[in-house]
């Protein structure tokens, strides 16, 4: 079976007024995670300006192991260390294998959902924001009077279906069914 890979869900509440500093921290840190082993790519979700201050990084390596080994690393142990008198909160983070990260209840603490039900989870979910957002976006790009493009459609539909994924509707469906999920 193909090594599904790993993600950790990092999230840093920042205080007010120390933004622009843990920006310029995030410039030294984001290339000495992209020069670890086994780096794959990482997002960084800002928060809104004026109105939250979390900042959540999604970062993903080729093994648990290589993630483990940059989380547990000298260098990020510094990093979160210079970092610390940004944050409002201690640095937390969650480390999920694969798709895993879609079902973070911090409720089931490390407990995760079998894969079917982590398949038949993300197919209902997937499926109807599939034929969605493309009614909304589409007549939206066109307004704007971006040209009609397959690929280019295609590349701003499925990043508005991932971005839905994985920040509104995973953690509420997850939420509702979390009976059967993990059960």
């Amino acid at each position: 079976m193909e090594n599904p890979g790993a993600s950790v869900v990092i999230t840093h509440h920042i205080l007010n007024g120390k933004q622009q500093e843990y920006e310029k921290w995030l410039e030294e840190i984001v290339p000495i995670t992209k020069h670890s082993e086994g780096f794959i790519d990482l997002q960084i979700v800002r928060p809104i300006p004026d109105l939250t201050f979390v900042y959540t990084v999604i970062i993903r390596f080729d093994t648990i192991n290589n993630l483990k080994n940059w989380i547990e690393s000298d260098s990020r142990k510094k990093m979160i260390e210079k970092a610390n008198p940004y944050f409002r909160k201690n640095d937390r983070y969650q480390i999920k294998s694969g798709l895993d990260f879609l079902f973070n209840s911090e409720n089931e603490g490390r407990k995760v959902p079998v894969r079917w039900k982590q398949y038949l989870v993300t197919w209902s979910a997937i499926y109807p924001l599939s034929i969605l957002i493309p009614l909304v976006s589409i007549p939206f790009l066109r307004l704007l009077k971006i040209p009609a493009n397959h690929y280019s459609d295609g590349l701003i539909n499925s990043g508005i279906i991932v971005f839905m994924m994985v920040f509104v509707v995973m953690p509420n469906y997850t939420k509702l069914i979390r009976k059967w999920l993990y059960k």
